[in-house]
This record gives C-alpha cells, sequence and structure tokens, in this order.
C-alpha cells in the first residue's frame, strides 16, 4: 500500500495537539470534581450543624425552619459565588416547588439506588457527566445524601414524628412527601450543574 507523505504528515503533526486537548479536558472534568466534591461536602456538614444547632435550641419544630431557610441560604451562596446551580433533589419533596429532580436528576437517583442494591455505599458515591442542553454543555455532578439518624425528626415514620413537627409540616407543607424514611435509606441529593463556558474559581467557594 502506498502512503502520500502529503496526507501522512499532517496528521502525524496534528497527533500531539490531539492530545494535549484530550488531556486538558480530563484535567479539567478532574478539577471540576474535585470543586464539587468539596462543595457538596462543607453544605452537608454546615447543615449538619445548623440542624443540631436549631434542635437544641429551639427543638425539633425549629429544625424545620433550618432546611426551609438556611439550606437554600447556603446553596445559593455557592451557586452565586461559582457561576453554578447547586440545589438538593429528592424523589418524595416536601415542598413541590422546590427539590422536584429533572429527567437527569432522577436516572442519576435510580441508578444511586441500584448501586446501594449491589452493595456500594452512600457515602463513597459520586456520579458526573458532560451533557448537552438546549445547545449548552454543562458538566453535571451529584452526590447521595443518605438518611442519618437525626433525619428522622423530620423525616421518619409517622409514629416517630413528634406531635410538634406533625402539626408544623402540616401547617406549612401540605403536600408533604418527605417522611417515612430509615436509617441508611436514600434521602435525596446534591445536585451541581455548571456551565463549561464559566472556568472554576480559585479556590472554589463552599462557606455559607
Amino acid at each position: 500500500m502506498k502512503i502520500h507523505s502529503r496526507t501522512l504528515i499532517p496528521a502525524l503533526l496534528a497527533l500531539p495537539m490531539t492530545i494535549m486537548a484530550g488531556t486538558l479536558a480530563a484535567d479539567e472534568l478532574a478539577e471540576r470534581e474535585q470543586a464539587a466534591r468539596r462543595a457538596s461536602g462543607e453544605f452537608v456538614k454546615q447543615l449538619g450543624g445548623a440542624l443540631k444547632t436549631a434542635l437544641a435550641e429551639g427543638g425539633p419544630e425549629a429544625a424545620i425552619g433550618v432546611c426551609r431557610d438556611i439550606a437554600p441560604q447556603i446553596t445559593g451562596k455557592i451557586s452565586r459565588y461559582n457561576g453554578w446551580r447547586m440545589t438538593r433533589v429528592s424523589s418524595k419533596v416536601r415542598n413541590p416547588l422546590l427539590g422536584m429532580p429533572d429527567a437527569w436528576e432522577q436516572k442519576v437517583l435510580a441508578d444511586f439506588q441500584r448501586r446501594a442494591g449491589q452493595g456500594e455505599k452512600y457515602p463513597d458515591m459520586v456520579f458526573s457527566e458532560v451533557v448537552e442542553e438546549s445547545a449548552a454543555r454543562y458538566y453535571r455532578f451529584m452526590k447521595p445524601i443518605p438518611t442519618q439518624p437525626l433525619c428522622l425528626t423530620c423525616h421518619g415514620s409517622d409514629e416517630q414524628l413528634p406531635e410538634g413537627v406533625k402539626a408544623k409540616l402540616a401547617s406549612d407543607y401540605p403536600l408533604d412527601r418527605a417522611r417515612g424514611y430509615r436509617v441508611g435509606e436514600l434521602r435525596g441529593a446534591v445536585s451541581i450543574k455548571q456551565p463549561m463556558a464559566i472556568p472554576l474559581q480559585a479556590p472554589p467557594a463552599v462557606g455559607p
């Protein structure tokens, strides 16, 4: 077979650039995942601390206000600083106007449960993917939120919920579906959506 040098040489010259571009893309995705892991971990840490403080100072009813008011404040600041969209999603939401998963998030939540059924632990799981939506590219990331003993104060079975919590939920969330959980079950997930056109901040913001 005869190989024409005019075809081969440009291809060889282009090869290192292709490899370099692929390496840069992999490095960028690794950096985005690291930033998303850090931000989601810090969010869960801060929310847990706020819940413990509310329970100690105001009792179980006060914890409802933390998830309603403080959690969006934390995710909102992270989102504004980084140009991301960070939120919490669940297959059983308390407020239908917030936390409803889109089609991509529904698929990932189901996959988390499948992986747990195969023996994988929720604290060890993440899922990330670059997707195209409306002619734009996004880096999407999700981290499971397993149900902790503290969560049962507001998300356990009806028998576990204090009467004051039941009354508060009935008043504030008449369409509530976010109860009946047991420790270790998938409560929901932190979901991050990053436009690929926006570079990462250095360092990523994770504070409230």
